[in-house]
């Protein structure tokens, strides 16, 4: 086994995502402690440009895997590439985002090879000469450190760790990888995009959340979700919802932060009439700075509030809103 670390990283419209170069930053950091370097997979076609760019965020070798037969995502294939390529670099760890993408595909890949996952990890670190993974479990009420026999597999919770940047002007070693088609049992045909342009709420710096307690948007509570999304606009955030948003149908669930949404971890978190259940909890508990709106002073949300607002969101959004306004310039 060698010291290196092997890293997926998600490409979107030929470009490395911001959750891709966290992972690569991660991978460049890690290695660096093992005395390895970090090896990026890119995998998509048109990418043979990016080894430049991915050298620059930390790799230190790059291995392309591309043509049109992955043009679009195939869980099976990329899957069969990242096995093939772990047991190929022999390295230490194999690293990915904890994104839809990563959740969806690096888990099969990690059976292929015959090892366990350690999911949404926000710590990784070397103790003895191996690497470790650290992750909550309890749904955040505890963390697990995790280590391997082997290499150690996993993924890596989105906005936790930091990108790496490289002085080094030599463009890495770039490898074209091989596969065949039998890998590619299942193809992704179309992809519905929603908003162009829209944060991901799941990558986004800043969150502005609203809960059940903002109404119907359809009828009597159409104003208070206007005048979240002008303080979202205001602060350059995406917004989320809670599951009981989403449920009701009021928000789309690519707005759901939560145990059975989206994990976020953003520099600022403003929660808007959400009450503060454990499943919401467990989705946001890791923002740096949690601000909480509500009418009520018992609400579970203020336990873990850096901030607290007692109000009406009617009132307080607005008047939130026109004071950053005037803050912000």
């Amino acid at each position: 086994m060698s010291n290196d670390v092997l890293v997926f990283v998600e490409f979107a419209e030929g470009k490395a995502t911001k959750a891709g170069l966290q992972a690569l930053g991660a991978a460049h950091t890690l290695a660096g402690q093992l005395g390895g370097s970090a090896i990026a997979l890119a995998i998509g076609d048109g990418l043979e440009g990016e080894a430049g760019n991915l050298g620059k965020a930390g790799a230190g070798k790059v291995l392309l895997a591309g043509g049109d037969a992955v043009a679009n995502y195939s869980p099976d294939g990329y899957a069969s590439i990242l096995a093939q390529q772990a047991e190929a670099t022999g390295a230490a760890a194999v690293l990915a985002s904890a994104t839809p993408m990563g959740k969806d595909f690096v888990a099969r890949a990690a059976a292929k090879a015959k090892c366990g996952l350690a999911s949404d990890c926000t710590e990784l670190k070397v103790e003895g000469g191996k690497a470790q993974a650290v992750r909550p479990v309890y749904a955040g009420k505890a963390l697990v450190t995790v280590s391997a026999p082997g290499t150690l597999w996993a993924t890596l919770r989105p906005n936790v760790f930091a990108e790496a940047s490289s002085d080094n002007a030599t463009t890495p070693e770039a490898v074209t990888v091989s596969f065949g088609p039998g890998d590619l049992k299942a193809v992704v045909a179309e992809i519905v995009a929603g908003v162009k342009g829209k944060l991901d709420v799941a990558e986004a710096e800043i969150v502005v959340s609203g809960g059940r307690g903002l109404k119907d948007p359809a009828g009597e509570g159409k104003q208070n979700w206007e005048n979240l999304q002008a303080l979202a606009e205001v602060l350059g955030a995406a917004t989320g919802a809670s599951r009981a948003v989403v449920d009701a149908g009021w928000r789309p669930h690519g707005e759901q932060v939560g145990q059975t949404g989206k994990t976020v971890s953003p520099k600022l978190y403003i929660a808007c009439a959400i009450s503060g259940a454990i499943q919401h909890l467990a989705g946001m508990s890791g923002s740096k700075v949690i601000v909480a709106i509500n009418k009520d002073e018992n609400a579970p949300i203020f336990k873990v509030a850096d901030y607290g607002i007692v109000g009406m969101v009617e009132d307080v959004v607005p008047a939130l809103t026109s004071a950053l306004k005037e803050a912000l310039g």
